[in-house]
């Protein structure tokens, strides 16, 4: 934490609301907000005790105060805000999916690297201290090569059609809010897939309800998830090797415990994780460390990989069938 660098909280929707819980719990320093209203600047800013509440996205912008954007706003408005963002001279944090399609992804972080700024996907899975282990468990090679990375994420949400999950036009399915996680976790483990088969079951709305996907990667290593909105399963993920395996308990992509088990079935490690909040704090942590250093991309949660899996999001989509109208 570098408590010289200010957050501003571009939106004040219920992902910026657990956002800022975790920052202030970490002690990290927020000192504005911007919403479409002052109304609802006011109210956000009183709930967190943030010192500057602005009635405007530019407002926010235009504050000298500020350091860092966090962008939580609907998908389709992430590469505009994030654009804006990085015009004004701000770092910005983009909550995930990081745009709607590759296109756009590649015109964030193009800006960005002119304008010599840091730009990040807001993954904050990949920063997690179970995830943190589990990579340093795969790069030790105990677990031998790596075949086969299984991964769900499945939740039973509102079905109301006005809500923005089942909107197209917000971007809404399964998809971007939902097969994100384990699509990245994929990536994270196995690299960019060289080959994508996915199939999805559509709802009435327009948006997917369901999308599978399978992915081939370097090495003939294969890579499996399913993501639904209507209906919840175990959640739990599997990283299958010659000589062992990880496997993580439900939820996978939140805080929890793994098991890393020997091909004997030994269990050679029990990992539990103990963090205070959602743990979005460890995202805003390394994007800190990333600006203190001068730095513009990590290695966790790379630039480049991130329109790398922008651009297989726009795969699947072009194999079953899903547009955004505002494409």
């Amino acid at each position: 934490m570098n408590a010289e660098l200010r957050w501003g909280i571009l939106a004040t929707g219920w992902i910026a609301d657990l956002f800022v819980q975790d920052l202030q719990l970490a002690g990290h320093r927020v000192s504005a907000v911007g919403s479409r209203t002052q109304a609802g600047a006011d109210k956000f800013a009183n709930r967190f005790s943030i010192p500057n509440a602005h009635a405007s996205y530019q407002d926010l912008l235009s504050d000298p105060e500020v350091d860092i954007i966090y962008v939580a706003t609907p998908h389709p408005m992430h590469a505009d805000n994030a654009v804006k963002a990085l015009t004004a001279g701000k770092h910005v944090l983009i909550e995930k999916p990081f745009t709607i399609n590759a296109r756009e992804a590649r015109k964030v972080v193009d800006l960005a690297s002119t304008k010599n700024l840091v730009v990040m996907e807001g993954m904050w899975t990949r920063f997690l201290p179970h995830m943190v282990r589990i990579r340093e468990i795969i790069a030790s090679g105990v677990l031998g090569t790596i075949y086969s990375v299984i991964a769900d994420h499945t939740r039973d949400l509102p079905g109301d059609p006005n809500h923005r999950l089942n909107a197209l036009e917000l971007g809404g399915g399964a998809l971007l809010d939902l097969a994100i996680y384990p699509i990245s976790f994929a990536f994270d483990v196995l690299g960019e897939p060289e080959h994508i088969v996915s199939m999805a079951r559509i709802k009435e709305t327009g948006v997917d309800a369901e999308v599978a996907t399978i992915f081939r990667h370097a090495g003939g290593a294969m890579s499996t998830t399913i993501s639904s909105l209507d209906n919840t399963g175990r959640n739990v993920a599997s990283i299958l090797g010659t000589e062992g395996r990880v496997e993580i308990a439900s939820t996978w992509y939140s805080p929890t415990s793994f098991r890393h088990i020997a091909k004997n079935d030994r269990v050679i490690e029990e990992y539990s994780s103990s963090v205070a909040g959602r743990g979005m704090q460890y995202e805003a942590a390394e994007m800190e460390r990333l600006v203190t250093a001068g730095k513009l991309s990590g290695e966790i949660m790379p630039a480049k990989e991130t329109v790398s899996i922008m651009q297989s999001l726009d795969t699947i989509r072009a194999q079953i069938g899903l547009r955004y109208p505002n494409e």
